[in-house]
């Protein structure tokens, strides 16, 4: 197989080194797993074999994202009734998309004085 058309797979160790690269974040071990916290509240989680994450998202715009990509979004049953949504990282494209959303759900838990204070993390790319 020519490397070209090996695509690079998301790691736990990927979503470690973006988590912690957001302002103010830290890692704790919460439910036996790695959660991750902007000003002490969670926006995302590594669960079961660290083959996904669950981050936060609007739970209109997590049942779309569910409806237009169920090979890479998914609602975890005991999450249902929040406004979370699983990531399957293989399924991703490459550590950009990885640190968008990552960095939109940060965006979703960071208190108004960090927002304010990095305006830039969690929008959209300007084209």
């Amino acid at each position: 197989m020519a490397l070209a058309t090996v695509r690079a797979m998301q790691e736990a160790e990927d979503v470690r080194r973006i988590c912690l690269s957001l302002p103010d974040t830290t890692e704790k071990i919460a439910w036996s797993m790695p959660t991750f916290r902007v000003a002490g509240k969670m926006f995302a989680t590594l669960p079961e074999e660290e083959t996904s994450i669950a981050v936060r998202c609007p739970k209109e715009e997590r049942d779309e994202l569910v409806l237009a990509e169920p090979g890479k979004f998914w609602i975890a049953d005991h999450e249902a009734g929040f406004a979370w949504v699983r990531v399957r990282l293989d399924a991703l494209d490459d550590a950009a998309e990885l640190r968008d959303i990552l960095a939109d759900s940060w965006r979703q838990a960071a208190p108004n004085q960090l927002l304010e204070a990095h305006p830039e993390i969690g929008l959209p790319a300007s084209g």
